[in-house]
């Protein structure tokens, strides 16, 4: 009897904990609960009460991280200096040391007692997002962004792609957008990341031309590699000749460029889920087509020829830098051949190689540059998020926006990322000053706060200048990559549902560490029909079919609602002629 009754008040004290917790998610500011239904409280404030600048000071708090070695205290930084006096508004911030984020952002989202007001730099992935909506920690943002964000929706309106892209199957939106534009579908900066580049200096010493085909490509690897000691000597180089390098299945670094013009032309323009559309808008993967088996077939013929760094498949970033700074390389991969080599000059970017076909597939999500769904949230603690909301929008201001995503000017340092101008209209303009000898990485993160914002194509030279390292990576893309680029489309940028984003979660990482393993070890060791036919049998076991029916069904939904808003624009441009 006395054990009946000690489990008896157990459960009562469990019940109580319980009905305590859901009151206190109610009263937090109207989290959706467990149900995700997304009801909007707050919006009963009026915006004239909530408009910048406020008439009397408010204070509101938030949550965010900064990069190691660079201030710490976010209203340290000019540019939250200047904000706060803009706007009235005080914030009292919370911040996480970046390279520590992952770990300790997931244990404060646990505890909505303690959560601010907002996470500005969250970064929340897909999964993330849905799994707080579902919990109540977050609030859903459409009616806040209607009422409070004019500068959000003028944003939306210019480019409404962008609000599709941040809205779930059920009609909310969880989080405020980043968005950088940088050209545009094949023009755009992200359609080629893994970008090849070529030792020109090595070429001209050498009398040898740029290469189009693989093979001429693979003679000149040869020529790096039997003319090593010459190349040494000519150019004072410390260590030994490199002809290709790379660092397989790692981003940009990654050289599956190389293998676009084998078979079918797609080669592997998604190194995470590596997957393609083809030009009837079918997705496939890539580990499945005939241009990937050539493909890595010839990759294995260049590094059993000793033309491919062996480290390939090992080293890390920083040890693939400090080759490169050696002036050891003939061919390597980067965003950005600055990160790598010594000097831009004696480099240029490698064009795409004919093999079966000549083509460039553009990076999967890039004709809308880019883009982070879930950079910032407003949690259900606000007590007001009217005003958070309002003060948030400031951040797509458009004159704002470039600030926050790269830095600003006028700073008690040596260095600004901006002069103030003007612009041809004599209106204020941001200009990129000279990089000079500063790493603008360091200068921009010293600088920048990043958070929530928009740069839209349309503000380059009214706003701001294209930055230096853009604009020179831009006209690459554009002259060399673009003309080849003739596939039709690419994988978009959706949001999932709740229930398919938890089950692409489930089946993409074995799919993708199948292909990454398979891909290194054909390239380093060769590979058999048999082998082929091994990775095809792994792949359905892994439930491919069913991963890609995932995909195509929000593909044929994207391209849907794109076909019927291109009507309802006719529609309306011919209820306007009439």
């Amino acid at each position: 009897m006395k054990k009946f009754r000690n489990i008896s008040v157990k459960s009562l004290a469990l019940a109580l904990v319980l009905i305590l917790t859901m009151a206190m998610l109610t009263a937090c500011g109207g989290g959706s609960g467990s149900s995700g239904s997304g009801d909007s409280q707050g919006t009963e404030v009026d915006p004239a009460e909530v408009a910048m600048p406020l008439k009397e000071k408010a204070t509101i708090t938030g949550l965010t991280n900064f990069p190691a070695a660079t201030e710490s205290e976010p209203n340290n930084r000019t540019i939250f200096k200047r904000l706060e006096e803009a706007t009235n508004v005080h914030v009292d911030w919370r911040t996480i040391q970046q390279d520590q984020w992952g770990d300790k952002i997931t244990l404060e989202m646990s505890n909505i007692k303690t959560l601010p007001d907002f996470i500005f730099n969250a970064n929340f992935s897909d999964p993330d997002l849905l799994r707080y909506a579902k919990q109540g920690v977050i609030i859903p943002l459409e009616d806040y962004i209607d009422k409070y964000m004019p500068n959000l929706t003028k944003v939306f309106e210019q480019a409404p792609e962008y609000k599709t892209m941040c809205t779930d199957t059920e009609g909310h939106i969880w989080a405020l957008p980043w968005i950088e534009q940088l050209g545009y579908e094949k023009t755009a900066i992200q359609t080629v990341g893994y970008m090849p580049f070529i030792n020109t200096a090595w070429l001209d010493d050498l009398g040898l031309s740029m290469p189009t085909t693989t093979d001429e490509f693979e003679q000149v690897l040869l020529a790096f590699r039997d003319n090593a000691d010459k190349l040494k000597a000519d150019f004072n180089i410390d260590g030994d000749i490199i002809p290709l390098a790379c660092i397989m299945n790692d981003g940009d670094q990654d050289p599956c460029i190389l293998i676009n013009g084998f078979g079918e032309g797609y080669g592997d323009p998604d190194r995470g889920r590596h997957i393609a559309v083809t030009d009837d808008k079918k997705v496939i993967s890539i580990a499945t087509t005939e241009g990937f088996k050539k493909g890595i077939e010839w990759l294995h013929k260049l590094y059993s020829e000793n033309l491919i760094d062996p480290e390939a498949f090992t080293q890390e970033w920083s040890t693939y830098v400090a080759k490169g700074k050696s002036g050891r390389y003939g061919v390597c991969f980067s965003w950005d051949i600055a990160n790598i080599a010594p000097s831009l000059e004696g480099w240029e970017p490698l064009p795409a190689l004919t093999a079966d076909v000549r083509n460039i597939t553009p990076a999967n999500g890039s004709y809308t540059s880019g883009f982070a769904r879930g950079r910032c949230v407003v949690t259900a603690t606000a007590k007001n998020p009217a005003l958070v909301c309002s003060w948030l929008d400031q951040m797509y201001d458009p004159f704002q926006s470039p600030q926050n995503n790269w830095g600003t000017y006028g700073e008690d340092d040596d260095f600004d990322i901006f002069e103030l101008g003007e612009n041809d209209e004599g209106e204020q303009m941001l200009k990129h000053a000279p990089l000079g000898d500063a790493s603008p990485v360091e200068v921009r993160e010293a600088e920048s706060v990043n958070g929530p914002l928009a740069v839209l194509d349309s503000y380059y030279g009214k706003y701001v200048t294209l930055p230096d390292d853009a604009a020179y990576r831009l006209d690459w893309i554009k002259e060399i990559y673009t003309p080849d680029m003739n596939t039709k489309y690419v994988y978009p940028n959706v949001f999932m549902s709740s229930e398919d984003t938890t089950r692409i979660s489930e089946l993409e990482p074995d799919l993708t560490k199948r292909v990454n393993t398979a891909k290194s070890d054909w390239v380093m060791n060769g590979f058999t029909d048999a082998d082929w036919d091994q990775l095809q049998s792994d792949l359905q076991a892994y439930k491919l079919d069913e991963y890609l029916s995932i995909l195509q069904k929000y593909l044929d939904s994207y391209y849907a609602d794109d076909a019927g808003s291109a009507d309802s624009a006719e529609a309306d441009e011919a209820a306007e002629a009439a």
